[in-house]
């Protein structure tokens, strides 16, 4: 077991409209791209937080580097291994919420390490969920992903559309969500399974198709990408982390899966065009096909029903598209050593 824990313990602060009143949250996957706005948003909800983050040789705490100055010293920083069963449960001692993150998520190396994803992803949260169960965690919000229903049988997607491991990844995620599933149904453990669609913004790696096209834009001459016509249903990270917050806090919704999503969808090829016109460039679009899934494997449509969100939680995404494309490309410009070009190939 590892475990570091930070001197940033959480202290005072003056929480939003919205308070969790001192509530004890642990986030894992603290470090990455959602999670690390999710943290921001509960601290400044006034929750008492957590920040569980991987392990690793650096002093580095990943996407919390870039959080907010009045956010930072506000909140603790735990680090450790999720496939850790008895540092995940030392982890959640006194907790009263998790948000459930930490997952590999990058789709062109689960084809090359699948068991990763299943120790990472499956038995990760298998040990979220018993060490729930175990010490009576209240909520545990379980994140899934839009991936798991594989290229649209009928749109718009709810979530009682059939789920199908198009990659090993989405086959990862969809065997976590039935854990997290079977937790709630056999011991009532208090689940709530988010399923976002595609979240953007300030934060993401170049692993994602927005950020890989405006540091591309920035730094080449041509714009590579994998395939074109794809479509996809892109949420902005705050409306996604709002999401998550609503989640965590819902009476009555334990047990079920929620999409967060906007509804509409746009190819990559448009999504390519319309970010070099808010950039102001003119840049020249190449399919590369290095960069391209398996056949079988691309996901060609995904666009969310979000309904269910609205009516359960009261959740709707407020960011305008544009408006979120901006803010990424701001992000982007100003920490461009960030974004190694050709790195995420794999």
């Amino acid at each position: 077991m590892v475990q570091l824990i930070s001197s940033k313990k959480v202290s005072a602060m003056q929480p939003t409209s919205k308070t969790l009143n001192g509530q004890k949250y642990l986030v894992t996957g603290a470090g990455g791209f959602i999670g690390s706005h999710l943290v921001e948003a509960l601290v400044r909800a006034g929750a008492d937080v957590t920040a569980m983050i991987r392990y690793g040789s650096s002093a580095s705490w990943g996407n919390l580097e870039y959080v907010d100055e009045e956010v930072r010293g506000h909140f603790a920083v735990i680090a450790g291994n999720i496939d850790d069963g008895d540092f995940v449960r030392h982890a959640m001692q006194g907790i009263d919420v998790v948000c459930h993150l930490a997952a590999l998520i990058a789709i062109p190396y689960s084809y090359v390490a699948p068991l990763s994803y299943v120790r990472t992803n499956v038995e990760g949260t298998l040990n979220v969920m018993e060490a729930a169960r175990r010490l009576s965690v209240r909520r545990v919000v379980h994140t899934s992903t839009s991936e798991v229903y594989g290229t649209a049988m009928r749109v718009p997607i709810d979530e009682t559309h059939p789920l199908q491991g198009q990659s090993p990844y989405s086959a990862s995620k969809i065997g976590a969500d039935k854990i997290a599933e079977s937790y709630y149904r056999s011991f009532d453990t208090g689940v709530v399974t988010l399923r976002p669609f595609n979240t953007f913004g300030p934060r993401q790696s170049a692993r994602a198709f927005i950020p890989t096209i405006v540091s591309q834009a920035l730094t080449q001459e041509t714009i590579k990408l994998g395939s074109l016509t794809p479509e996809r249903d892109m949420t902005f990270v705050t409306d996604t982390v709002a999401g998550f917050v609503a989640a965590s806090t819902t009476v009555g919704i334990e047990g079920q899966t929620i999409n967060l999503g906007t509804g509409s969808t746009y190819t990559i090829g448009h999504f390519a065009e319309r970010i070099l016109r808010l950039m102001g460039v003119e840049k020249e679009i190449v399919p590369d096909a290095s960069r391209m899934r398996p056949d079988k494997s691309e996901v060609l449509k995904l666009v969310s029903d979000n309904s269910l969100a609205a009516s359960a939680m009261g959740w709707t995404p407020q960011v305008d598209l544009d408006e979120g494309l901006r803010q990424t490309i701001d992000f982007i410009r100003n920490n461009l050593n960030l974004y190694r070009p050709g790195i995420y190939n794999v």
